[in-house]
Formats: C-alpha cells, sequence, structure tokens
C-alpha cells in the first residue's frame, strides 16, 4: 500500500475544477515559482504520510455537498511527483463513482520510463487535468521557475491525444507574463489542442507573502502589483476559447 505525503487537505474547494472540490494539497514540488503562494510545499521530506484508503474515507465525508459536478481534486505541491500514489487514491475514487481532477504544472512529464507507462495508467482513472503553463516562453519559464517548461507543452500536447479533458491555467504577472506576444503565442499553442475545454486567466496576487516570510525567504516579486482590471481583461480575451 502507497502511502503520500501530503501537506492538506480543503473540505469545500471551489476555485479547483467543476463544482465542489474535496482538495488534497501533496507535499513537494521541484518548482520555485517566484510567484508561489504555498511555498511551505516545496520541501519533499515534509508532510504526513497518508493512505490512500484514508483520504477516501475523508473525502466521503463530504460527499452530499458535491452535487453532479464536484469530487476530488489533487493539488500541491506537485501532484505527479507522487504518481504511485496519485494512481492508487483515483482507482479507488472511481470504485466509489467519484469525479477525479490533477492540478499540476507538469514538471516531472517525460516520455521516459518508468514515468510514461505510469502516467497513461494514471490517466486511465483521471476525469480533468488542469494544466497551469508558466510561460510559453521558455526564457520567462526558466526565469520564473528554474525551468524551461519545454516538456509542460509536450505534456499538453500528449493530452490531447490521449483525449483527457484539460483546463488551461496561466498567472497574469505585471512586466513578466503579461506581455500580448506571449499570450498571443499562447492562445495559438492553445488552438492547436482538441481537449482544451476552458483557459483560464488568473491574476497574480501576493496573499502568499507571508508565508515566504515566514519560512526565512526573501520574497522576490514584492515590488510587483496585481495586474489591474483592463489587463485581465486583454488577457482573457487574448486566450478565449
Amino acid at each position: 500500500m502507497t502511502k503520500g505525503k501530503i501537506h492538506s487537505f480543503e473540505s469545500f474547494g471551489a476555485t479547483d475544477g467543476p463544482g465542489i472540490r474535496f482538495v488534497v494539497f501533496v507535499q513537494g514540488c521541484n518548482f520555485r515559482c517566484k510567484y508561489c503562494h504555498n511555498p511551505d510545499t516545496w520541501g519533499r521530506d515534509k508532510g504526513m504520510e497518508v493512505t490512500a484508503d484514508a483520504v477516501i474515507e475523508k473525502a466521503l465525508r463530504y460527499r452530499a455537498y458535491w452535487g453532479k459536478d464536484g469530487g476530488i481534486t489533487v493539488s500541491g505541491g506537485e501532484p505527479l511527483l507522487q504518481i504511485d500514489f496519485l494512481t492508487e487514491l483515483f482507482k479507488k475514487a472511481k470504485e466509489n463513482g467519484i469525479n477525479t481532477t490533477i492540478d499540476t504544472a507538469g514538471e516531472p512529464f517525460t516520455f521516459d520510463e518508468p514515468f510514461i507507462s505510469k502516467f497513461d495508467e494514471l490517466m486511465k482513472y483521471t476525469d480533468l487535468v488542469m494544466l497551469d503553463i508558466k510561460s510559453i516562453n521558455p526564457k520567462t519559464h526558466k526565469l520564473l521557475t528554474g525551468f524551461d517548461g519545454q516538456n509542460v507543452l509536450e505534456m499538453a500536447k500528449y493530452l490531447d491525444k490521449l483525449n483527457v479533458p484539460v483546463w488551461i491555467r496561466h498567472v497574469l504577472v505585471p512586466t513578466v507574463t503579461d506581455f500580448d506576444e506571449d499570450l498571443e503565442k499562447l492562445s495559438e499553442f492553445i488552438k492547436t489542442l482538441n481537449n482544451v475545454k476552458k483557459a483560464e486567466i488568473l491574476p497574480y496576487h501576493t496573499m502568499g507573502i507571508y508565508k515566504w516570510e515566514a519560512l526565512g525567504y526573501t520574497y522576490p516579486l514584492k515590488d510587483i502589483d496585481p495586474p489591474t482590471e483592463d489587463r485581465i481583461e486583454n488577457a482573457k480575451n487574448k486566450i478565449k476559447i
């Protein structure tokens, strides 16, 4: 029985997929996003060890609130770093008729074995992937996360090949990701995919600064304000599907 390293749970997630969701935040992430609002999930040696059965049991307490669209979302941290646990959890979720969603930035994705075979198996039990594309520009992606993100785009194309429903998410950061040229390239990329059901702009915010400070980290974007309403609308219009 595989145990997952879990950071925390949220009982009534309203922005983590369709309907009301029971959200599992896993521990561990290799990206170091400069605007991350969960830097306390980075360390892979932290978190509580929990079995898939225990998560399902906990989630089912809230089933009455999910409606026809709700279910379980696994977020993070980076869920794909715990792909064995995630697959076991989603198998058990489907046995209980639960909708399953992954909220991921795609960092671990590779066509190398054993990952790709495990990924194929996981997708059999996955109803939706919410894929966060930090930037279509590899230089900007590396500046933001430490990685160029090209494998994330490969993952998006592979999910299209598998016909797994996807929501694309993009955080709009003034002076960093809010450039019309990059937004237009992202839009062009999304249009090549037939499985994208929604494309969302998430306005950058500074609500995670206190976590950085509590951990003794220096927040690198402290001089950047959230985007204006007109820039948010501009971005939404650029990537509208």
